[in-house]
């Protein structure tokens, strides 16, 4: 079976973050029909791929009345079923839908995997489009018959848009079916077609590269102000994440996942042995990551190249972007990156932050329910946004800004209440607060006058951990640790009031790590990496880090000030409790430095250290 080596997380990641809900036995079922769909000239190899796909046609749906329709595919190492609630519940709003199991995850084809790049799964999905619009040369047959099918019930827009075979049709879909929605719609606009009316992508990535080699210290002045979370720098490897793209980690359990992250035989092992479904420059880039510790420019540039950032300026559609706040795979920052590039070209765009993403995949009560998507916070958005942009009814939905309030969330009701609207992204005002003595603990506090000199100082011990955050996407209850010696921190006082923190914070230190500035120029084997943290400290001195959300980051210059982009949040730090920064040398989840680094920082007059903090 194909997908028994590429399966990621099938339990967290199967409906790409689309999640499966009980559908009641009275309601009424659209029975689609199984297809195989033929897609040819993909890429430069022109490869021809069989597509397992099933089409929804709801009831009354026909030549004479048509319906607008759906495309939709799965996250990674799903199939067209995990769409089936999906098809449903928007069946019964009018939507025909055609769902289908992505590329390489079909038993019996050739295809490879090809992470939703334009070329292959942009191109492929082309084709579907063009099926979904009464393309007859598009051949498609019916498992159950033999007989070929033809779509003549989806709407056709051929006469105003000068398109042939232009159907009115959205896209939704999450994490792998999300990315294609862009490569789709950038491959249509750049063939002048724009078939695709409007899309909603939900828990994808902007730039693959950085989500699984971070790299925060180098952002340009900002993923808010720029657009990009593109870096000059190596990122740091997502070393957890990118094992469990194959069934190494699954098979094997941590221990496996740690000894790989050092073992060049075992990674060797895996490339040869659980790689062979890849295309062949996905298998080269880990294979480097799992043995130098960090990816090469040639694939962070295929990385890219596979990834929304590398064509945003072809994304024309009106875009919907949901990511979770619950989210160590992509992170917000990705969805702010994404929806500031939109925003500044003049795509219609709407950004929200939900409640659940990869690493915790069951939204909140009444937040998003596929199989009745007007009983749902979600879903009801997404309705009015098909609605009106793709059947060309209703009232034009706002392109705002939303996120959910976890403190504000009643399980018992809806989760609309829960969520709070602004006009755009980012929200709040900005509070400054200045790192302040020393030690293992030293303070934050809010002028510059209240500072007051001291060292503190830390060590990478090991190239993976010991200080831990998470088990990436197997496991967030167990208690985050910073063994001594490997980290240091800075706290408020108790707060007097509540903050709430909605966006990423920025930390700007100034290091002292004279062997590091002895091997930086090296490259990335000999510059530092540091690992940067937001705490939540209670009164009983319990930590929590929301969401176990971290910012890697690999410095190019330790001699010169570094300013570290944290994770975008949103989190209500209560009355009582302490805020508190935190700088580390390690990461069970992620591959560091393999040499020790020793490294201290300096608090008092002319040290550039202090953490602003987005305030709404």
């Amino acid at each position: 079976m194909r997908r028994a080596a590429t399966v990621l997380l099938t339990a967290a990641l199967t409906s790409g973050g689309l999640v499966a809900l009980a559908v009641p036995t009275s309601a009424a079922q659209v029975v689609p029909s199984d297809l195989t769909i033929t897609v040819t000239g993909l890429g430069p190899e022109h490869r021809t791929c069989e597509i397992d796909a099933d089409l929804y046609i709801p009831a009354g749906v026909t030549a004479q009345r048509r319906a607008p329709a759906l495309l939709v595919t799965n996250g990674f190492g799903g199939t067209k079923a995990d769409q089936a609630d999906l098809a449903q519940g928007f069946g019964a709003h009018g939507y025909v839908t055609l769902s289908y199991t992505g590329i390489g995850f079909v038993d019996g084809d050739d295809c490879p995997i090809t992470l939703d790049d334009r070329e292959h799964d942009g191109a492929a999905a082309s084709q579907l489009l063009r099926f979904l619009g009464g393309d007859r040369r598009i051949v498609a047959v019916d498992d159950a018959t033999g007989r070929r099918v033809y779509v003549n019930e989806v709407i056709r827009q051929d006469a105003r848009t000068g398109t042939p075979n232009d159907p009115a049709v959205g896209m939704t879909g999450g994490s792998y079916g999300g990315q294609i929605q862009f490569a789709t719609a950038g491959y249509e606009h750049a063939a002048g077609t724009d078939r695709v009316d409007a899309i909603i992508p939900l828990i994808t990535w902007n730039d693959l590269s950085y989500s699984l080699a971070p790299e925060n210290s180098s952002l340009p002045r900002g993923t808010a102000n720029s657009g990009s979370v593109r870096s000059a720098q190596t990122g740091v490897f997502k070393y957890q994440w990118a094992a469990l793209f194959s069934t190494l980690g699954i098979a094997n359990g941590l221990q496996d996942l740690q000894a790989s992250s050092t073992d060049p035989t075992r990674w060797q092992t895996f490339v040869d042995e659980d790689c062979v479904n890849f295309e062949p420059q996905v298998c080269q880039a880990l294979l480097e990551v799992g043995t130098l510790g960090y990816p090469s420019q040639a694939s962070i540039a295929f990385l890219r190249s596979n990834s929304v950032a590398s064509y945003v300026s072809d994304v024309r559609v009106p875009t919907m972007i949901g990511q979770g706040q619950a989210d160590t795979l992509f992170n917000l920052q990705e969805s702010v990156a994404t929806y500031r590039a939109l925003k500044r070209q003049g795509t219609p765009v709407s950004l929200t932050w939900q409640s659940w993403g990869h690493s915790h995949s069951d939204p909140v009560a009444g937040e998003l329910d596929l199989r009745h998507p007007e009983r749902s916070y979600e879903g009801r958005r997404a309705l009015a946004w098909f609605d009106y942009y793709v059947r060309g009814s209703g009232t034009r939905p706002a392109l705002n800004f939303s996120y959910f309030r976890d403190w504000v969330f009643d399980a018992t009701g809806d989760a609309t209440r829960a969520y709070a609207t602004a006009p755009s992204y980012p929200v709040g005002t900005s509070t400054t607060l200045f790192l302040s003595g020393g030690g293992t603990d030293g303070a934050l506090v809010g002028s510059r006058s209240a500072v007051v000199p001291g060292v503190s100082a830390y060590s990478s011990v090991a190239a993976v951990g010991p200080n831990y955050t998470e088990t990436s996407a197997l496991d967030q209850s167990q208690p985050v640790t910073d063994p001594p010696g490997t980290a240091i921190r800075f706290s408020t006082a108790p707060l007097s009031r509540a903050m709430t923190v909605v966006g990423s914070p920025r930390l700007t230190v100034q290091l002292d790590a004279p062997v590091v500035a002895g091997t930086q120029i090296a490259g990335a084997p000999g510059q530092l990496v540091v690992y940067a943290k937001l705490y939540d400290v209670g009164p009983d001195g319990a930590i929590e880090l929301p969401h176990r959300l971290i910012s890697p980051a690999r410095v190019g210059d330790v001699t010169k000030p570094i300013s570290i982009e944290l994770p975008g949040i949103v989190h209500r730090f209560a009355p009582g409790h302490r805020l508190a920064v935190v700088l580390a040398g390690g990461d069970l989840a992620y591959r560091g430095s393999t040499a020790p680094q020793q490294v201290t920082l300096s608090t008092g007059p002319g040290a550039t250290q202090q953490l602003v903090l987005p305030v709404a």
